[in-house]
């Protein structure tokens, strides 16, 4: 219930925007930390990254109006401009060292990237104690027996939160 809530509420924020570009600034704000991880994971070079990640934004306030609601993150829409950006910077520069055969944007990749962003939001949405347990069980590596001795509960305590967490997650994807 909660992702359907943070859904409709992102919903109705790019609304807003579309009719008042200042209202960007939440959209930014929420998105930000994401796509310059994305950026940065894909350039490894920070000055490029923050570059880049500077001219997502701008390209999606640009085209905020051309933008259309289908059920998928707003965050996958930035991580498509943010890859094809990445694309285009690395074309550029195979033009420019003299590179015969640039890389194009591969489909495969960003289908994930959007799946991956859909799922980084239905964690989001899970209850706190599940959400935590998913994001220290799969995003940091953790053991049970440590998650269990953070959240000061049972190993099988734990189990139950993560089952909980993974079938609402397979449920909702």
């Amino acid at each position: 219930m909660q992702a359907l809530t943070q859904e409709a509420d992102e919903r109705l924020l790019i609304e807003a925007a579309q009719k008042d570009p200042a209202r960007f600034a939440e959209l930014y704000e929420r998105n930000f930390n994401r796509v310059y991880a994305y950026v940065m994971s894909r350039v490894r070079d920070r000055a490029a990254a923050e570059d880049l990640t500077s001219e997502v934004f701008h390209h999606a306030l640009a085209n905020l109006p051309k933008f259309e609601w289908r059920g998928i993150a707003f965050a996958a829409w930035l991580l498509r401009i943010a890859a094809n950006a990445i694309a285009d910077r690395h074309q550029q520069a195979s033009r420019e060292s003299g590179d015969l055969a640039p890389e194009l944007v591969d489909e495969a990749a960003l289908k994930h990237v959007e799946q991956r962003a859909m799922l980084y939001q239905l964690v989001e949405g899970l209850p706190a104690e599940q959400r935590r347990v998913v994001l220290w069980r799969f995003a940091d590596g953790r053991s049970i027996h440590d998650i269990a001795k953070e959240l000061q509960r049972s190993e099988g305590a734990v189990k139950q939160l993560q089952y909980r967490a993974l079938e609402t997650l397979r449920a909702r994807m």
